[in-house]
């Protein structure tokens, strides 16, 4: 285990559709200093059935043996556009979300600060600081292939916040229709077939921000040797390396820095 201050300990916690992860992350590293631990989103997913599960995630970390009894803050990764706090749609949870003040709701339910990011935001902060991007100048674009296509672009290490580049148009589609790792489930896709189309729409992506690195991540990145060798971009491209981890990792990033709202 990294050697760790409880000053640099936080929560991390990862929203999403059908299962919520957690673990404690040294935000100084941008390490786990505990396993990742998962459990079911409670359905359906509103908000006090969501507040009452993460009280209850808060309550089970701080009964672990590595974890101080108290934390400055907590962060959470939530699937939803987030601006200033508040919720202003809401992907694969209750619609009742939307407008909804989320960090109040939950710094009332867990009587600490809590900090709120978009998840797949949280995901590119975590990848291009310490995972395929650390150490990268410029535009980073973090893709992540899952139930539809989250993104985030660093710059510089800045967040451009609430992407959304899922809903793109490729054909008169949305991408992450026809382009999400689950649609090439859906439809029985072989690796070149689900690499023609990643190609069209990385070739969108690419034209319409001219990266200087772009990363795939998502649960098929593990696979990436069967798809990403046969695309071709201008741009480099590397898969994710933090995998599923990211999102907490980025959640409990959020919730370290002194210099957010």
């Amino acid at each position: 285990m990294e050697k760790t201050t409880h000053d640099s300990l936080r929560i991390g916690i990862d929203v999403g559709g059908t299962a919520i992860k957690y673990g404690v992350v040294n935000t100084t590293t941008g390490t786990l200093v505990s396993p990742i631990a998962q459990q079911h989103t409670p359905q359906p997913a509103n908000p006090a059935a969501i507040a009452k599960a993460v009280r209850a995630i808060v309550a089970d970390v701080q009964s672990w043996e590595t974890t101080p009894s108290q934390f400055a803050a907590v962060g959470v990764a939530f699937p939803a556009i987030i601006r200033q706090g508040t919720a202003f749609s809401a992907a694969n949870i209750s619609d009742e979300w939307i407008g909804q003040k989320v960090e109040m709701l939950l710094e009332e339910a867990l009587q600490r600060t809590v900090h709120v990011v978009n998840d797949a935001d949280a995901a590119g902060q975590a990848e291009t600081s310490h995972g395929a991007g650390k150490g990268h100048k410029g535009a980073v674009l973090v893709l992540t292939l899952g139930t539809g296509i989250g993104s985030a672009l660093m710059i510089n290490g800045n967040l451009v916040p609430n992407l959304e580049l899922g809903h793109l148009e490729i054909g008169g589609l949305k991408a992450e229709t026809t382009t999400s790792a689950v649609a090439r489930e859906n439809e029985g896709l072989s690796w070149i077939d689900y690499s023609s189309r990643l190609q069209q729409y990385l070739s969108h992506v690419e034209f319409l921000f001219s990266p200087d690195l772009i990363i795939i991540g998502g649960g098929i990145s593990v696979r990436h040797e069967e798809f990403l060798p046969q695309i071709r971009l201008a741009t480099p491209i590397r898969p994710a390396q933090l995998h599923n981890s990211a999102g907490v990792i980025g959640a409990a990033q959020s919730a370290g820095r002194t210099d957010l709202p």
